[in-house]
């Protein structure tokens, strides 16, 4: 829920007034969409480009990128990093280390966003939070993207298997530790689907480097 704005000394009354009206009329917009809001809803509300501007330099809403901004005081869930990622670009998806916490087949828990976008995206950044890109190609990219509604927005995340898959194709880099680790909370999962994970992992060429480890396990 929004905080209405206490008396700030570095704004002037009149200035923090006309703050507090243009919240008003904002704050549906941005509790409609858990949180964010883009430029052509805001300007559509008939909110001024120059008012949205005072609003963010007063600090009560953050500008992600050009025409997408996030309510600093909107009660997010644990999502909000990953709900962050997903609505700076439609095509993130939460991968690897990130998307081995959501499931939480680890117990590891990456300071960074593992985000996963197709091949030839442009490169983004974040100030909050960093977000460690990876660049797949269509054949890694599409299979096994769930969308989830969470109270942060919609994110789109890796499933259970695809994550697996991911790790492994990444042991290397993320660390034997935690691909092991993770195998084995999806093994001992009464929801997993051994048949599912063979067939993603032989889509995306990671089966074979995977067998010996999911065969010690079953």
């Amino acid at each position: 829920m929004y905080i209405y704005l206490q008396n700030d000394s570095n704004i002037k009354p009149d200035v923090l007034l006309k703050i507090e009206i243009i919240m008003k009329k904002l704050i549906d917009i941005f509790e409609k969409n858990k949180g964010f809001a883009r430029m052509k809803e805001l300007r559509e509300s008939g909110i001024q480009t120059r008012d949205i501007a005072a609003v963010v330099d007063s600090g009560r809403i953050e500008k992600l990128k050009p025409g997408l901004y996030k309510l600093i005081d909107y009660s997010f869930d644990e999502n909000e990093s990953f709900a962050t990622v997903c609505n700076v670009n439609k095509n993130a998806v939460i991968c690897l280390l990130s998307a081995a916490s959501y499931h939480e087949l680890t117990t590891f828990n990456p300071f960074e966003v593992y985000t996963a976008v197709p091949m030839n995206t442009p490169r983004f950044n974040l100030e909050y939070p960093p977000v460690n890109l990876f660049y797949f190609s269509a054949k890694m990219y599409k299979p096994g993207i769930e969308e989830i509604n969470t109270n942060s927005g919609k994110i789109k995340v890796y499933n259970k298997e695809k994550t697996i898959a991911d790790l492994f194709r990444y042991i290397n880099k993320v660390g034997e530790d935690i691909v092991l680790e993770s195998l084995k909370s999806y093994v001992k999962d009464k929801r997993k689907s051994v048949p599912k994970l063979i067939e993603l992992a032989r889509q995306t060429g990671i089966y074979k480097k995977m067998e010996p480890y999911l065969k010690g396990m079953l």
